[in-house]
């Protein structure tokens, strides 16, 4: 089973941009048919899927959240990347990554979490 671990700074000020990396050990980010998913959960709130790269590289995002996010990949470090701009206090969450073998499967492995705070 894949490992995952998130990456990037704790604190992001307003309007800035908010990057995160995920690193995966134990298998190939470009694996057959591998998803490779952002969730994030705010303070009190649910789980909230934010978007994901395939295993070939087609990127899938929340219609919610399409107009601020990025998400790429570095094959060459078996790593793949969030990037949400013009942030908000109201982005303040914990930040998961997560795959899954297939686009209808659940979430199979998770990473531990990283706590992203926005705030002046």
């Amino acid at each position: 089973q894949v490992q995952l671990q998130e990456s990037g700074p704790g604190l992001v000020k307003p309007s800035q941009t908010l990057s995160l990396t995920c690193t995966v050990s134990g298998g190939s980010i470009t694996t057959n048919y591998y998803y490779w998913n952002w969730i994030r959960q705010p303070p009190g709130k649910g789980l909230e899927w934010m978007g994901a790269i395939s295993y070939n590289g087609i990127t899938y995002y929340s219609p919610s959240l399409k107009s601020r996010t990025s998400i790429s990949r570095d094959t060459s470090k078996n790593q793949f990347t969030l990037q949400l701009i013009s942030v908000t206090p109201e982005d303040t969450a914990v930040y998961y990554c997560a795959s899954r073998t297939n686009w209808y499967d659940p979430f199979g492995s998770w990473g531990q979490g990283t706590q992203v705070t926005v705030s002046s």
